[in-house]
Protein backbone atom coordinates (compact mmCIF):
# COMPACT_ATOMS: atom_id res chain seq x y z
CA UNK A 1 0.00 0.00 0.00
CA UNK A 2 2.85 2.38 0.90
CA UNK A 3 4.52 1.77 -2.43
CA UNK A 4 1.26 2.49 -4.28
CA UNK A 5 0.86 5.80 -2.43
CA UNK A 6 4.46 6.77 -3.25
CA UNK A 7 3.85 5.96 -6.91
CA UNK A 8 0.68 8.05 -6.93
CA UNK A 9 2.51 10.97 -5.29
CA UNK A 10 5.31 10.73 -7.84
CA UNK A 11 2.80 10.71 -10.67
CA UNK A 12 1.08 13.81 -9.28
CA UNK A 13 4.42 15.64 -8.94
CA UNK A 14 5.36 14.72 -12.50
CA UNK A 15 1.98 15.90 -13.80
CA UNK A 16 2.33 19.17 -11.91
CA UNK A 17 5.87 19.73 -13.12
CA UNK A 18 7.60 18.49 -9.95
CA UNK A 19 8.38 20.49 -6.80
CA UNK A 20 8.37 24.23 -7.52
CA UNK A 21 11.67 25.95 -6.98
CA UNK A 22 11.52 29.33 -5.32
CA UNK A 23 11.98 32.05 -7.95
CA UNK A 24 14.51 34.65 -6.79
CA UNK A 25 12.99 38.06 -6.27
CA UNK A 26 13.83 40.53 -9.05
CA UNK A 27 15.81 43.48 -7.72
CA UNK A 28 14.51 46.90 -8.71
CA UNK A 29 17.74 48.82 -9.28
CA UNK A 30 15.74 51.99 -9.94
CA UNK A 31 15.15 52.25 -6.18
CA UNK A 32 18.81 52.08 -5.23
CA UNK A 33 19.74 53.82 -2.00
CA UNK A 34 21.76 57.02 -2.13
CA UNK A 35 24.58 55.31 -0.26
CA UNK A 36 24.79 52.46 -2.76
CA UNK A 37 24.57 54.89 -5.68
CA UNK A 38 27.43 57.02 -4.38
CA UNK A 39 29.58 53.96 -3.79
CA UNK A 40 28.94 52.71 -7.33
CA UNK A 41 29.65 56.10 -8.90
CA UNK A 42 32.80 56.88 -6.89
CA UNK A 43 35.41 55.64 -9.37
CA UNK A 44 33.67 57.42 -12.25
CA UNK A 45 33.46 60.73 -10.39
CA UNK A 46 37.11 60.46 -9.40
CA UNK A 47 38.20 59.65 -12.97
CA UNK A 48 37.19 63.02 -14.41
CA UNK A 49 38.52 62.49 -17.94
CA UNK A 50 37.84 59.78 -20.51
CA UNK A 51 38.25 58.96 -24.19
CA UNK A 52 35.27 58.51 -26.50
CA UNK A 53 35.92 56.44 -29.65
CA UNK A 54 33.58 56.48 -32.66
CA UNK A 55 34.71 53.81 -35.08
CA UNK A 56 33.07 51.65 -37.70
CA UNK A 57 32.50 51.18 -41.44
CA UNK A 58 31.70 54.90 -41.82
CA UNK A 59 35.46 55.44 -41.56
CA UNK A 60 35.79 53.78 -44.99
CA UNK A 61 33.99 56.50 -47.00
CA UNK A 62 35.35 59.03 -44.50
CA UNK A 63 32.72 61.63 -45.39
CA UNK A 64 32.78 61.11 -49.17
CA UNK A 65 30.17 59.08 -51.06
CA UNK A 66 30.24 58.62 -54.83
CA UNK A 67 32.69 61.48 -55.12
CA UNK A 68 30.57 63.94 -53.14
CA UNK A 69 31.59 65.44 -49.81
CA UNK A 70 28.64 64.68 -47.55
CA UNK A 71 27.64 67.34 -45.06
CA UNK A 72 27.21 66.41 -41.43
CA UNK A 73 29.03 64.17 -39.02
CA UNK A 74 30.97 61.24 -40.44
CA UNK A 75 29.21 58.38 -38.65
CA UNK A 76 25.82 59.56 -40.01
CA UNK A 77 26.84 59.23 -43.67
CA UNK A 78 24.50 56.27 -44.25
CA UNK A 79 21.60 58.49 -43.26
CA UNK A 80 22.89 61.82 -44.60
CA UNK A 81 23.61 60.43 -48.05
CA UNK A 82 20.50 58.17 -48.03
CA UNK A 83 22.64 55.09 -48.71
CA UNK A 84 20.52 51.91 -48.98
CA UNK A 85 21.41 48.99 -46.70
CA UNK A 86 22.82 46.80 -49.47
CA UNK A 87 25.00 49.62 -50.74
CA UNK A 88 26.27 50.59 -47.29
CA UNK A 89 27.15 46.95 -46.63
CA UNK A 90 29.82 47.35 -49.32
CA UNK A 91 31.59 49.80 -47.03
CA UNK A 92 31.23 47.33 -44.15
CA UNK A 93 32.76 44.56 -46.25
CA UNK A 94 35.78 46.80 -46.85
CA UNK A 95 36.32 47.59 -43.18
CA UNK A 96 39.79 46.09 -42.72
CA UNK A 97 41.77 48.04 -40.08
CA UNK A 98 45.04 46.12 -40.32
CA UNK A 99 46.94 48.89 -38.49
CA UNK A 100 44.68 48.71 -35.44
CA UNK A 101 46.78 48.28 -32.31
CA UNK A 102 44.63 48.30 -29.18
CA UNK A 103 47.67 48.65 -26.93
CA UNK A 104 48.75 51.77 -28.81
CA UNK A 105 45.28 53.30 -28.43
CA UNK A 106 45.29 52.65 -24.70
CA UNK A 107 48.80 54.13 -24.46
CA UNK A 108 47.55 57.32 -26.11
CA UNK A 109 44.61 57.56 -23.71
CA UNK A 110 46.69 56.80 -20.65
CA UNK A 111 49.42 59.28 -21.55
CA UNK A 112 46.72 61.91 -22.04
CA UNK A 113 45.65 61.40 -18.44
CA UNK A 114 42.41 59.65 -19.37
CA UNK A 115 41.14 57.07 -16.90
CA UNK A 116 38.49 55.34 -18.99
CA UNK A 117 37.50 54.62 -22.59
CA UNK A 118 34.02 54.41 -24.13
CA UNK A 119 33.97 52.85 -27.62
CA UNK A 120 31.12 52.30 -30.07
CA UNK A 121 30.23 48.62 -29.92
CA UNK A 122 27.45 49.37 -32.44
CA UNK A 123 26.51 52.75 -33.87
CA UNK A 124 23.28 53.62 -35.71
CA UNK A 125 24.50 51.85 -38.85
CA UNK A 126 24.09 48.55 -37.01
CA UNK A 127 27.59 47.17 -37.59
CA UNK A 128 29.12 45.37 -34.59
CA UNK A 129 32.77 45.67 -33.57
CA UNK A 130 32.78 42.35 -31.73
CA UNK A 131 32.14 38.71 -32.56
CA UNK A 132 28.40 38.64 -31.94
CA UNK A 133 26.50 35.38 -31.79
CA UNK A 134 23.26 37.30 -32.44
CA UNK A 135 24.16 38.51 -35.94
CA UNK A 136 26.54 37.98 -38.80
CA UNK A 137 26.79 41.73 -39.38
CA UNK A 138 29.99 42.07 -37.40
CA UNK A 139 33.78 42.21 -37.68
CA UNK A 140 34.22 38.45 -37.66
CA UNK A 141 31.58 37.42 -40.18
CA UNK A 142 31.07 40.37 -42.51
CA UNK A 143 34.35 42.30 -42.58
CA UNK A 144 37.72 41.05 -43.85
CA UNK A 145 39.50 42.05 -40.65
CA UNK A 146 38.23 38.88 -38.94
CA UNK A 147 39.29 40.03 -35.47
CA UNK A 148 37.27 40.76 -32.35
CA UNK A 149 38.21 44.41 -31.99
CA UNK A 150 36.48 44.88 -28.63
CA UNK A 151 38.16 41.82 -27.15
CA UNK A 152 41.55 43.22 -28.10
CA UNK A 153 40.74 46.60 -26.57
CA UNK A 154 39.41 44.96 -23.42
CA UNK A 155 42.66 43.01 -22.99
CA UNK A 156 44.77 46.14 -23.53
CA UNK A 157 42.70 48.18 -21.07
CA UNK A 158 42.91 45.49 -18.41
CA UNK A 159 46.67 45.27 -18.87
CA UNK A 160 47.20 49.02 -18.48
CA UNK A 161 44.60 49.75 -15.81
CA UNK A 162 42.19 51.73 -17.98
CA UNK A 163 38.45 51.23 -17.43
CA UNK A 164 36.46 50.18 -20.51
CA UNK A 165 32.85 50.88 -21.37
CA UNK A 166 30.66 50.59 -24.47
CA UNK A 167 28.53 53.00 -26.44
CA UNK A 168 25.57 51.09 -27.90
CA UNK A 169 22.92 52.44 -30.24
CA UNK A 170 19.27 51.69 -29.50
CA UNK A 171 18.29 52.60 -33.05
CA UNK A 172 19.55 50.52 -35.96
CA UNK A 173 19.42 51.49 -39.65
CA UNK A 174 20.46 48.02 -40.75
CA UNK A 175 18.08 45.69 -38.92
CA UNK A 176 14.75 45.30 -40.79
CA UNK A 177 12.70 45.32 -37.59
CA UNK A 178 14.29 48.58 -36.47
CA UNK A 179 14.71 50.49 -39.73
CA UNK A 180 13.11 53.83 -39.15
CA UNK A 181 10.84 55.23 -41.88
CA UNK A 182 11.18 58.69 -40.35
CA UNK A 183 14.83 58.86 -41.49
CA UNK A 184 15.66 59.78 -45.11
CA UNK A 185 17.35 56.46 -45.79
CA UNK A 186 14.06 54.70 -45.23
CA UNK A 187 11.67 57.26 -46.75
CA UNK A 188 10.11 60.08 -44.78
CA UNK A 189 7.23 60.59 -42.40
CA UNK A 190 6.47 59.69 -38.81
CA UNK A 191 5.21 56.13 -39.24
CA UNK A 192 6.75 53.81 -36.67
CA UNK A 193 8.22 50.44 -37.46
CA UNK A 194 5.60 47.99 -36.09
CA UNK A 195 8.25 45.33 -35.51
CA UNK A 196 10.43 47.40 -33.18
CA UNK A 197 9.27 45.55 -30.05
CA UNK A 198 10.43 42.31 -31.69
CA UNK A 199 13.80 43.90 -32.47
CA UNK A 200 14.03 45.14 -28.88
CA UNK A 201 13.35 41.73 -27.33
CA UNK A 202 15.10 39.43 -29.79
CA UNK A 203 18.04 41.53 -30.99
CA UNK A 204 18.81 44.65 -28.95
CA UNK A 205 18.53 43.11 -25.49
CA UNK A 206 20.37 39.90 -26.39
CA UNK A 207 23.24 41.91 -27.89
CA UNK A 208 23.46 44.16 -24.83
CA UNK A 209 23.42 41.09 -22.63
CA UNK A 210 26.14 39.53 -24.74
CA UNK A 211 28.35 42.60 -24.35
CA UNK A 212 27.89 42.76 -20.59
CA UNK A 213 28.44 39.07 -19.96
CA UNK A 214 31.30 38.58 -22.42
CA UNK A 215 33.34 41.76 -21.93
CA UNK A 216 32.34 43.00 -18.46
CA UNK A 217 32.11 46.74 -19.30
CA UNK A 218 32.15 49.24 -16.46
CA UNK A 219 29.85 51.63 -18.35
CA UNK A 220 27.00 51.11 -20.82
CA UNK A 221 26.58 54.33 -22.79
CA UNK A 222 23.33 54.22 -24.77
CA UNK A 223 22.28 56.51 -27.62
CA UNK A 224 19.48 56.78 -30.17
CA UNK A 225 16.75 56.74 -27.54
CA UNK A 226 14.92 59.62 -29.22
CA UNK A 227 13.24 57.48 -31.90
CA UNK A 228 9.45 57.26 -31.35
CA UNK A 229 9.43 53.45 -31.32
CA UNK A 230 11.47 53.28 -28.12
CA UNK A 231 9.44 53.92 -24.98
CA UNK A 232 10.01 55.16 -21.45
CA UNK A 233 8.88 51.77 -20.17
CA UNK A 234 11.51 50.04 -22.31
CA UNK A 235 14.10 52.44 -20.91
CA UNK A 236 13.24 51.46 -17.35
CA UNK A 237 13.25 47.80 -18.30
CA UNK A 238 16.58 48.04 -20.14
CA UNK A 239 18.20 49.76 -17.16
CA UNK A 240 17.08 46.99 -14.79
CA UNK A 241 18.04 44.32 -17.33
CA UNK A 242 21.63 45.56 -17.59
CA UNK A 243 22.05 46.12 -13.86
CA UNK A 244 20.59 42.66 -13.27
CA UNK A 245 23.47 41.22 -15.29
CA UNK A 246 26.07 43.43 -13.61
CA UNK A 247 24.84 45.40 -10.59
CA UNK A 248 27.96 47.62 -10.49
CA UNK A 249 27.70 48.84 -14.08
CA UNK A 250 27.10 52.56 -14.66
CA UNK A 251 24.50 53.54 -17.28
CA UNK A 252 23.94 56.94 -18.88
CA UNK A 253 20.57 58.69 -19.06
CA UNK A 254 20.12 57.91 -22.76
CA UNK A 255 18.91 54.49 -21.74
CA UNK A 256 15.60 56.29 -21.14
CA UNK A 257 13.62 59.17 -22.66
CA UNK A 258 14.37 61.99 -20.23
CA UNK A 259 17.21 63.82 -22.00
CA UNK A 260 16.43 67.39 -23.03
CA UNK A 261 18.19 67.68 -26.37
CA UNK A 262 21.89 68.39 -26.65
CA UNK A 263 21.90 69.96 -23.19
CA UNK A 264 21.75 66.36 -22.08
CA UNK A 265 20.18 66.58 -18.64
CA UNK A 266 16.90 64.95 -17.64
CA UNK A 267 13.74 67.04 -17.62
CA UNK A 268 11.97 67.51 -14.33
CA UNK A 269 8.78 65.80 -13.26
CA UNK A 270 9.33 62.12 -14.07
CA UNK A 271 11.51 59.36 -12.70
CA UNK A 272 13.76 58.58 -15.64
CA UNK A 273 16.42 55.89 -15.54
CA UNK A 274 20.11 56.68 -15.90
CA UNK A 275 23.05 57.43 -13.63
CA UNK A 276 24.43 60.54 -15.31
CA UNK A 277 23.48 63.25 -17.77
CA UNK A 278 25.10 63.60 -21.18
CA UNK A 279 25.58 67.15 -22.47
CA UNK A 280 26.72 66.85 -26.09
CA UNK A 281 29.09 69.34 -27.69
CA UNK A 282 28.45 71.76 -24.83
CA UNK A 283 29.24 72.31 -21.16
CA UNK A 284 26.62 73.00 -18.52
CA UNK A 285 26.19 76.66 -17.68
CA UNK A 286 26.68 75.89 -13.99
CA UNK A 287 26.90 73.09 -11.46
CA UNK A 288 24.26 70.36 -11.08
CA UNK A 289 23.09 68.07 -8.29
CA UNK A 290 22.91 65.32 -10.92
CA UNK A 291 26.09 63.60 -12.16
CA UNK A 292 27.01 64.59 -15.70
CA UNK A 293 29.59 64.04 -18.40
CA UNK A 294 30.18 66.39 -21.31
CA UNK A 295 30.97 64.50 -24.53
CA UNK A 296 32.69 66.58 -27.18
CA UNK A 297 34.66 66.26 -30.40
CA UNK A 298 38.09 67.68 -31.21
CA UNK A 299 36.93 68.83 -34.63
CA UNK A 300 33.37 68.84 -36.04
CA UNK A 301 32.76 65.10 -36.36
CA UNK A 302 32.67 62.00 -34.19
CA UNK A 303 33.42 59.36 -36.83
CA UNK A 304 36.44 59.98 -39.06
CA UNK A 305 35.86 62.40 -41.93
CA UNK A 306 38.85 63.02 -44.15
CA UNK A 307 38.03 66.62 -44.99
CA UNK A 308 37.21 67.91 -41.50
CA UNK A 309 40.27 69.89 -40.43
CA UNK A 310 38.53 72.27 -38.03
CA UNK A 311 40.51 71.18 -35.00
CA UNK A 312 40.12 72.82 -31.62
CA UNK A 313 43.38 74.01 -30.11
CA UNK A 314 45.03 72.26 -27.17
CA UNK A 315 44.44 75.44 -25.20
CA UNK A 316 40.69 75.31 -25.86
CA UNK A 317 40.52 71.63 -24.89
CA UNK A 318 42.42 72.22 -21.64
CA UNK A 319 40.18 75.17 -20.82
CA UNK A 320 37.16 72.94 -21.41
CA UNK A 321 38.66 70.40 -19.03
CA UNK A 322 39.09 73.05 -16.34
CA UNK A 323 35.60 74.46 -16.85
CA UNK A 324 34.02 71.01 -16.60
CA UNK A 325 36.01 70.05 -13.51
CA UNK A 326 35.06 73.30 -11.77
CA UNK A 327 31.38 72.56 -12.44
CA UNK A 328 31.65 68.99 -11.15
CA UNK A 329 31.40 67.06 -14.41
CA UNK A 330 33.46 64.60 -16.42
CA UNK A 331 34.99 65.29 -19.84
CA UNK A 332 34.56 62.55 -22.47
CA UNK A 333 36.71 63.67 -25.39
CA UNK A 334 36.31 61.93 -28.75
CA UNK A 335 38.71 60.48 -31.29
CA UNK A 336 37.57 59.09 -34.64
CA UNK A 337 40.07 56.51 -35.93
CA UNK A 338 40.62 55.92 -39.63
CA UNK A 339 39.52 52.85 -41.56
CA UNK A 340 43.11 51.59 -41.21
CA UNK A 341 42.79 51.70 -37.43
CA UNK A 342 44.87 54.80 -36.69
CA UNK A 343 43.94 57.68 -34.42
CA UNK A 344 44.50 60.87 -36.47
CA UNK A 345 47.74 62.70 -35.75
CA UNK A 346 46.02 66.01 -34.85
CA UNK A 347 44.13 64.13 -32.10
CA UNK A 348 47.32 62.50 -30.85
CA UNK A 349 49.15 65.84 -30.75
CA UNK A 350 46.40 67.48 -28.69
CA UNK A 351 46.08 64.56 -26.32
CA UNK A 352 49.83 64.64 -25.75
CA UNK A 353 49.63 68.30 -24.69
CA UNK A 354 46.66 67.59 -22.46
CA UNK A 355 48.61 64.80 -20.80
CA UNK A 356 51.54 67.09 -20.18
CA UNK A 357 49.22 69.63 -18.54
CA UNK A 358 47.51 66.97 -16.40
CA UNK A 359 50.87 65.59 -15.25
CA UNK A 360 51.28 68.91 -13.40
CA UNK A 361 47.66 69.72 -12.57
CA UNK A 362 46.02 66.32 -12.12
CA UNK A 363 44.74 67.17 -8.63
CA UNK A 364 42.27 69.52 -10.30
CA UNK A 365 40.81 66.69 -12.39
CA UNK A 366 41.02 63.50 -10.35
CA UNK A 367 38.85 63.09 -7.27
CA UNK A 368 38.00 66.78 -7.24
CA UNK A 369 34.73 68.52 -6.53
CA UNK A 370 32.88 71.72 -7.31
CA UNK A 371 32.03 74.73 -5.19
CA UNK A 372 28.92 76.88 -5.30
CA UNK A 373 31.13 79.80 -6.31
CA UNK A 374 33.10 77.93 -8.94
CA UNK A 375 34.20 80.91 -11.01
CA UNK A 376 35.27 84.52 -10.62
CA UNK A 377 35.60 86.87 -13.53
CA UNK A 378 36.43 85.51 -16.96
CA UNK A 379 39.36 83.22 -16.27
CA UNK A 380 39.50 82.21 -12.59
CA UNK A 381 38.02 78.86 -11.53
CA UNK A 382 37.72 77.16 -8.14
CA UNK A 383 37.96 73.40 -7.58
CA UNK A 384 37.98 71.61 -4.23
CA UNK A 385 39.80 68.46 -3.19
CA UNK A 386 37.71 65.39 -2.52
CA UNK A 387 37.93 65.76 1.27
CA UNK A 388 37.40 69.52 1.14
CA UNK A 389 40.69 70.30 2.84
CA UNK A 390 42.13 72.17 -0.14
CA UNK A 391 40.92 74.56 -2.78
CA UNK A 392 42.59 74.93 -6.16
CA UNK A 393 42.45 78.29 -7.90
CA UNK A 394 42.91 77.72 -11.63
CA UNK A 395 43.52 80.61 -14.00
CA UNK A 396 43.17 80.15 -17.76
CA UNK A 397 45.04 83.31 -18.67
CA UNK A 398 48.38 84.34 -17.21
CA UNK A 399 47.68 86.91 -14.45
CA UNK A 400 50.96 88.81 -14.82
CA UNK A 401 52.84 89.72 -11.68
CA UNK A 402 49.86 89.48 -9.34
CA UNK A 403 46.95 87.06 -9.00
CA UNK A 404 43.85 88.41 -7.25
CA UNK A 405 40.73 86.56 -6.12
CA UNK A 406 38.08 86.82 -3.42
CA UNK A 407 35.98 83.63 -3.33
CA UNK A 408 38.42 81.82 -1.05
CA UNK A 409 39.81 83.26 2.18
CA UNK A 410 42.88 81.40 3.47
CA UNK A 411 43.79 81.72 7.14
CA UNK A 412 46.80 83.75 8.16
CA UNK A 413 49.99 81.75 7.75
CA UNK A 414 48.56 79.49 5.04
CA UNK A 415 51.00 78.69 2.27
CA UNK A 416 49.93 79.05 -1.34
CA UNK A 417 51.76 77.01 -3.97
CA UNK A 418 51.55 76.91 -7.73
CA UNK A 419 51.40 73.28 -8.83
CA UNK A 420 54.68 72.37 -10.47
CA UNK A 421 56.61 75.16 -8.74
CA UNK A 422 58.39 74.35 -5.49
CA UNK A 423 58.50 77.70 -3.69
CA UNK A 424 55.46 79.10 -1.82
CA UNK A 425 53.99 82.37 -3.06
CA UNK A 426 53.89 85.60 -1.09
CA UNK A 427 50.33 86.76 -0.52
CA UNK A 428 48.27 89.35 1.33
CA UNK A 429 44.64 89.93 2.16
CA UNK A 430 43.21 93.45 2.30
CA UNK A 431 40.31 94.71 4.41
CA UNK A 432 37.81 93.85 1.64
CA UNK A 433 38.90 90.19 1.67
CA UNK A 434 40.73 90.43 -1.65
CA UNK A 435 43.64 88.01 -1.85
CA UNK A 436 46.70 89.17 -3.76
CA UNK A 437 49.33 86.61 -4.70
CA UNK A 438 52.69 87.84 -5.94
CA UNK A 439 54.08 85.84 -8.84
CA UNK A 440 57.90 85.56 -9.02
CA UNK A 441 59.79 87.39 -11.73
CA UNK A 442 61.18 84.18 -13.19
CA UNK A 443 57.65 82.95 -13.95
CA UNK A 444 57.00 85.94 -16.17
CA UNK A 445 59.05 84.11 -18.77
CA UNK A 446 56.68 81.50 -20.33
CA UNK A 447 59.44 78.90 -20.70
CA UNK A 448 59.98 78.94 -16.93
CA UNK A 449 56.37 78.08 -16.06
CA UNK A 450 55.54 74.47 -15.12
CA UNK A 451 52.90 74.17 -17.87
CA UNK A 452 51.04 76.04 -20.58
CA UNK A 453 47.47 77.30 -21.03
CA UNK A 454 46.25 77.21 -17.39
CA UNK A 455 47.89 77.40 -13.97
CA UNK A 456 46.80 76.06 -10.61
CA UNK A 457 47.34 77.47 -7.10
CA UNK A 458 46.79 75.19 -4.11
CA UNK A 459 45.37 76.59 -0.88
CA UNK A 460 44.93 74.57 2.32
CA UNK A 461 41.80 75.40 4.28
Amino acid sequence: MKNILLLLLAAILIQCGGPKEKVPEQIDFLNESGEDFNRRMEWWRDAGFGMFIHWGPYAVPAGIHKGDSIKGIGEWIMNSAAIPVEEYEQYSSRFNPQKYDAGEWVDIAKNAGMKYIIITSKHHDGFCLWDSEITGYDVMDHAPIGRDLLAELKAACDEQGIVLGFYHSIMDWHHPDAQAPHYPTYNTGEKKNPNFDLYYEEYLKPQVGELVEKYDPAVMWFDGEWIPEYTHEQGLEMYNFVRGLKPEVIINNRVDKGRRGMQGMNEEGMDYAGDFGTPEQEILEGTSAFDWESCMTMNDTWGFKSWDHNWKSSEALIHNLVDIAAKGGNYLLNVGPTAEGLIPEPSIDRLKEMGEWISVNGEVIYGSGSLKDYKEGVSTYYVTSKDGSEVFVVVTSWPGTELTFSKVSPADGTQIFMLGYEQPMEWTKNEDGIIKVELPDELQEPDNRPCDYAWTFRIEL
